[in-house]
């Protein structure tokens, strides 16, 4: 018999509080090839005006005892744990870290991490697919990529570097392997590292974009990056590598606040039905002009006739009044 790790969430005015569920008879109809585990729901239930206190914490039992009668669940309590990420509990809101996770993966990953560095990869390195000498052990570098990859879903200060790397791993080569163990030795260095998710009554949705052009010396294809701020907390972020080559940096500005964009569109749909309604316009930052005004500016001319269609519906969200474009220069 499958199981569903279920998180389920209870708001109750501006309080919401967060448990773990196996709901042990999933897919009783059905067979799954997944093992037992794997699948994972989140269950958002709303309780109006009451606040969950010690007095009234019948409304949690009689909820749960409900679902047992339905699904058959198992009820491991307050949200602690979860697929490798720790959750601390604050009065100012909830961090997720993956530390545990971190300590297990650097015992693992036969490199010498005992000194630290200030940067998840060295300043100014250009890595290529064709330059150095191979490495012997591919599997290992596979290995510790993708666990990197994993521990990023708590480390957005990681993405750009996994991402780079995640691009050889076919490959691997020693220079490759060189700014793997520069990465990691950043990881040692802040274990303690992760996200804060601010409690606020009130919140706003705003985003920022940016991009690096030509960023990537085998195909010349720029790199997106954008992140994704509720109040102050940071709920969504993406560095990767964009699927044509940009033939300006306008372009590939461009691409990036259209990747931005989408997000937006997205997170929207998602906390309208959460309940939340009132996030829109949505501020999205970028610190290039010429791209924000070919975002406003709704004449196809010379210049920009290359560039796929799917890009400019950037423009329609702005007339929509969904997102403001803003511009927020760059330091150095």
């Amino acid at each position: 018999m499958a199981t569903i790790r279920c998180l389920l969430a209870v708001v109750a005015g501006n309080q919401w509080s967060l448990f773990q569920l196996d709901i042990n008879n999933a897919f009783l109809h059905g067979s799954l090839d997944e093992e037992e585990g794997d699948d994972i729901c989140i269950a958002v239930v709303y309780v109006d005006d009451i606040i969950l206190t010690g007095s009234n914490q019948d409304i949690l039992i009689d909820l749960k005892s409900h679902l047992h009668d339905t699904f058959s669940i198992t009820d491991l309590g307050e949200l602690s744990y979860f697929l490798g990420i720790e959750v601390s509990r604050l009065s100012t809101g909830i961090i997720l870290s993956q530390r545990k996770f971190t300590r297990e993966l650097l015992e693992i990953c036969e490199m010498d991490v005992s000194r630290s560095t200030k940067t998840s990869l060295p300043i100014s390195v250009k890595l290529s697919a064709t330059e150095g000498d191979l490495y012997q052990d591919p599997e290992h570098y596979r290995s510790l990529v993708g666990k990197l990859n994993f521990l990023s879903h708590t480390r957005p200060d990681i993405s750009f570097a996994v991402q780079t790397l995640s691009q050889f791993m076919q490959c691997p080569r020693l220079a490759h392997v060189k700014a793997l163990q520069h990465l990691l030795r950043y990881v040692a260095g802040t274990i303690g590292q992760g996200l804060f998710l601010q409690a606020a009554k009130q919140v706003t949705l705003q985003a920022y974009s940016n991009s690096d052009w030509g960023a990537c010396i085998d195909s010349r294809r720029s790199i997106t990056g954008y992140l994704m701020m509720l109040g102050n907390s940071l709920i969504s972020w993406k560095s990767k590598k964009q699927s044509i080559v940009s033939k300006s940096s306008t372009e590939a500005e461009y691409r990036a606040i259209a990747a931005a964009a989408s997000e937006i569109v997205w997170l929207v749909r998602l906390f309208i039905d959460l309940g939340v309604t009132n996030l829109t316009p949505v501020n999205l930052n970028c610190d290039y002009q010429s791209a924000i005004h070919l975002a406003k500016n709704p004449v196809m001319h010379e210049r920009t006739k290359h560039i796929e269609i799917d890009c400019h519906f950037t423009r329609d969200k702005v007339l929509e009044g969904l997102i403001e474009l803003s511009y927020v220069p760059s330091d150095g």
